[in-house]
């Protein structure tokens, strides 16, 4: 009994450790992304940002094949060894090969179908991700397993500035679109390196075709539903650039990066943490959902506000920082905040199952929900003939999503729908009485800057104010942790 406990209370240790330092990288990359992301919008017009995102579709696909999920199983499995990441690693770097192979020679064919001739050659060098991808995937999966994410969070950094100020350097001697390419390199390349530094871990020529079966089996179900996922995410992207315009595609791509950045600090900071600390513990189903829980209300008690905040605030923010030419993105950042919103219930659930060994199940899911998703976006785009309607099909789709998530861990862990529901429900219901006061407020003045801080401050202060007075769980957990963390760290 005492031996179980020591074992909880030093995977709590880890795990909230490994949390702080998760939120560091992510909130430190968001920060210096959006610094560099605001100089670049300035230089560079919304046609060139379609372009990448349009090139990005290709390269992020081929991404999934490339991991297969198979990053995820060296995670999840109770045991590894130097043949496991070796095999894994030669199985991946095989599959980017070729796929990096089929960019190059497939480069003009894209260009054409899109009229965008000068994108040949950005999508061929671009391409060369996918190769660092087979040997970065290894990498993380070594660090994340051992919940030292403070080796990701020096190597985020790290990249993160080296490859915004070449990319700043780039756009303002007018290198057009070979800034944002070179940006996306530069990014992958110092990451994978600075990595590789502190793992310090280098594949063998070994390759064991028993593990490779072994963890293919696995990671297959993961692959299967990372492609339907992408596939989905990138098939709007690539219907906008056809159907509408470049241009069209470059005010959407920047109305969804802002939330989606927001929401990859903070949910995306617990989520890795969570399948790390639930595959440790996937034997036992009780513990499981605790973990789980604590999870679900802490994303949703930050996320929420987060994103009620950033819609309220959009158009005075957009103006400021992004300037006039990017107004008319305030529209799409506005439903991608609700979208985004709604992320940690996806990805909460979705990490439960993968810490469970479920791949089955999270494949399932994922066929279910790219089924109808798809039909909404193709309705939009060719019956309605509506780019904004397209957007919010995404809302539709996310909401429905919620239940869709949600239903198989009733099953597993003993976590149903309506006990979701009610955990997540204080922080929409404090945000959105705290998100209209803030907007009461802001609507006082007309200077843009002095309305965004007007705001902020209201928002803070309701929120905030609202949940200490209720005292509700989430924002006590966290202010303990915090104190707890912190007070640890002076000893």
């Amino acid at each position: 009994m005492r031996t179980n406990l020591m074992q909880v209370n030093n995977l709590k240790g880890a795990t909230v450790s490994a949390l702080f330092w998760k939120v560091f990288e992510k909130g430190g990359r968001a920060v210096v992304e959006l610094a560099i992301q605001v100089v670049m919008a300035r230089l560079l017009s919304p046609k060139e940002f379609g372009a990448l995102a349009i090139m990005l579709v290709f390269v992020n696909v081929g991404n999934v094949i490339v991991t297969s999920g198979l990053n995820t199983a060296l995670v999840q499995a109770e045991e590894i060894d130097e043949t496991d990441l070796s095999t894994v690693f030669w199985l991946s770097f095989t599959v980017s090969a070729v796929l990096f192979t089929l960019v190059f020679f497939s480069a003009p064919a894209i260009a054409t179908f899109y009229a965008l001739p000068n994108i040949v050659w950005p999508l061929r060098v671009l391409g060369f991700l996918l190769l660092v991808t087979a040997f970065n995937s290894v990498q993380v999966a070594i660090v994340q397993r051992e919940l030292e994410f403070r080796k990701v969070f020096n190597a985020t950094i790290v990249a993160v500035i080296v490859s915004g100020i070449l990319g700043i350097g780039a756009a303002f001697t007018e290198a057009g679109l070979w800034a944002l390419v070179l940006q996306q390199l530069v990014y992958q390349v110092v990451n994978c390196f600075v990595l590789g530094l502190q793992a310090r871990w280098v594949p063998c020529f070994v390759f064991d075709k028993r593990k490779a079966c072994k963890h293919f089996a696995f990671s297959w179900k993961l692959l299967i539903s990372g492609l339907l996922e992408q596939g989905y995410q990138s098939l709007s992207d690539l219907i906008i650039g056809k159907q509408f315009s470049a241009s069209n595609l470059g005010l959407i791509s920047q109305g969804k990066k802002y939330p989606q950045a927001l929401g990859s600090v903070l949910d995306g900071a617990i989520q890795p943490v969570m399948l790390s600390a639930v595959s440790r513990v996937q034997n036992n189903a009780s513990y499981v959902k605790r973990l789980v829980r604590r999870a679900l209300k802490t994303s949703t008690f930050l996320i929420v506000p987060a994103m009620t905040l950033f819609a309220v605030a959009a158009e005075p923010i957009v103006g400021i920082l992004l300037g006039p030419k990017w107004l008319f993105c305030v529209p799409f950042l506005r439903m991608y905040c609700f979208i985004y919103a709604l992320l940690p219930i996806h990805t909460t659930n979705l990490q439960a199952l993968n810490g469970m060994g479920r791949s089955d199940l999270f494949l399932e899911l994922e066929l279910v929900k790219k089924a109808y998703g798809i039909c909404f976006i193709l309705f939009a785009a060719f019956v309605l003939k509506d780019i904004y309607l397209m957007v919010a099909m995404y809302m539709t789709t996310g909401i429905i999503s919620t239940f869709v998530n949600a239903y198989p861990n009733k099953r597993v862990i003993g976590y149903s729908y309506s006990e979701q529901l009610r955990d997540i429900a204080p922080a929409f219901l404090i945000s959105a009485i705290a998100g209209g006061f803030a907007l009461f407020c802001g609507s006082f003045t007309v200077l843009p800057a002095l309305q965004i801080l007007a705001e902020i401050a209201a928002m803070a202060i309701a929120y905030f104010g609202i949940a200490g007075i209720f005292k509700l769980e989430a924002f006590e957990y966290l202010i303990n942790t915090a104190r707890d963390f912190l007070g640890a760290k002076r000893r």
